[in-house]
């Protein structure tokens, strides 16, 4: 079993940016493909970028490309969510979730470990 705890988030401008970071415990993060999802009030939790355990393949929510970056650090057990340009409408909790397998990374179900969240809010 794995914990996550993610932290960053906060308020900021649209156009600036944000990294959040997902530090995990109880087991080596390598050995999980790892997701970024977030949920808006009044809406359903989405997908927006995941990277996969062994070949770190990585996936985006076409309203994130190019403008977010997922990456890992399996030494520190950390997986990051660099996100620039930031709109409004990227306003959420952010949740980073952890899955055994490397396919279907877009779908909620596939994860087995959720994290608490994180807010971000972007003001413009």
């Amino acid at each position: 079993q794995v914990q996550l705890v993610e932290s960053g988030g906060g308020l900021v401008q649209a156009g600036e940016s944000l990294r959040l970071s997902c530090a995990a415990s109880g087991r080596t993060l390598s050995t999980y493909s790892m997701g970024w999802f977030r949920q808006a009030p009044g809406k359903e939790r989405e997908f927006v970028a995941a990277i996969s355990r062994t070949i770190l393949r990585t996936y985006y929510a076409d309203s994130v490309q190019g403008r977010f970056t997922v990456s890992r650090v399996n030494a520190k057990n950390t997986v990051y969510l660099q996100m620039n340009s930031l709109k409004s409408e990227d306003t959420a909790v952010y949740y980073c979730a952890a899955a055994r397998g490397e396919s279907e990374l877009g779908q909620i179900s596939t994860y087995a470990y959720w994290g608490q969240g994180t807010q971000v809010t972007v003001s413009t």
